[in-house]
């Protein structure tokens, strides 16, 4: 039997998160509720929790911080809410670690339909690479089936759900210039609204965590009206 996934819903007007976690309950999902961040991590010690919809402005720690800090310690993913909109906040929340985010006002079928689309990316971990376990590159590895970046000493290194699917696509198609547009359509799907500088924020948050020296990069290269390139050599094996 497939098991219900678990949204905590984290907002700090009582309306919306009644209404969310109510929509969420009549269309299949387990949802928990919290007020602020002290309740978030309540609920995140007692449940086995498969995404979180964080809203960003909250009174006490904000979202952002949350996120943040919730990035640090696991893979969870997470949809931001945004008040008005605004391309600032959005590009924050994805530098803090966010995988999609959402303007308020919103529709609540809308935001189904982001959760959807995450865990969905979240679930195909492996299905997208067939037999190719683990993709090895200038003494990294990426096990594609456990969903973790390995360093040259075997640390692990966390990636949020949009720098994996990222990765995962340019580790897929090395060597090769790959526009913004292509980049949204292989790591994010159909489900993703254009959204450039969304990429660019995922860009270089792996950078920081790849690159010698995010700076000058030599893994990850920017094309000058084109996009981008992964440089080096991929090696696909069996893990």
């Amino acid at each position: 039997m497939e098991r219900t996934a678990h949204i905590l819903v984290v907002d700090d007007d009582r309306e919306i998160r009644d209404l969310v976690g109510g929509f969420l309950t009549k269309h299949g999902y387990r949802a928990s509720l919290a007020r602020d961040g002290q309740e978030m991590k309540k609920v995140l010690l007692d449940h086995s929790i498969d995404l979180v919809v964080l809203d960003l402005m909250m009174p006490g720690e904000d979202g952002l911080s949350l996120c943040r800090n919730l990035r640090a310690k696991s893979n969870i993913p997470v949809i931001m809410l945004t008040a008005m909109g605004e391309e600032t906040d959005r590009i924050i929340g994805l530098e803090m670690g966010a995988d999609d985010y959402l303007p308020k006002p919103f529709n609540p079928r809308e935001l189904l339909a982001r959760i959807k689309a995450v865990l969905r990316r979240a679930g195909e971990g492996g299905q997208t690479a067939g037999d190719r376990n683990v993709l090895k590159f200038e003494g990294w590895k990426l096990k594609v089936n456990e969903r973790e970046l390995l360093s040259a000493e075997d640390m692990v290194v966390p990636l949020s759900g949009g720098e994996y699917e990222l990765l995962l696509a340019f580790l897929e198609r090395p060597q090769r210039v790959l526009s913004r547009d292509q980049l949204l359509d292989f790591a994010r799907g159909r489900d993703a609204q254009p959204f450039d500088r969304a990429i660019d924020v995922q860009v270089s948050r792996l950078r920081k965590k790849l690159e010698p020296d995010p700076k000058e990069p030599v893994l990850i290269k920017t094309v000058r009206g084109g996009g981008y390139i992964f440089a080096a050599k991929v090696e696909k094996v069996d893990g």
